[in-house]
């Protein structure tokens, strides 16, 4: 776990946000602790819902309904391989 490290500027980088496993509900379920967790500090939180291949699997994703990790830059520069990091801690 934590093959991409846990910064803003990878936050902004990240596109998990509009993957198509990562539902409106999702967002707004997660939405609450997302924000408590920034205030915490993006490197001092356990988790965070989105960035996938850099904390673990999410919590309220429970269907794969389509991936973009491949088509993320993250993916690129940490020469990440895998697909789902959102439903398999280390994506499968």
């Amino acid at each position: 776990m934590g093959n991409v490290p846990k910064t803003i500027k990878n936050m902004r980088k990240c596109i998990c946000k509009s993957c198509p496993s990562y539902t409106f509900a999702c967002k707004i379920k997660s939405m609450p602790a997302n924000v408590m967790d920034l205030i915490k500090g993006i490197d001092k939180t356990d988790h965070l819902e989105g960035m996938y291949c850099a904390y673990e699997k999410s919590r309220c994703i429970d269907e794969e309904k389509g991936c973009v990790c491949g088509k993320c830059v993250l993916t690129t520069e940490y020469g990440l391989d895998k697909k789902y990091y959102c439903t398999v801690t280390d994506g499968k």
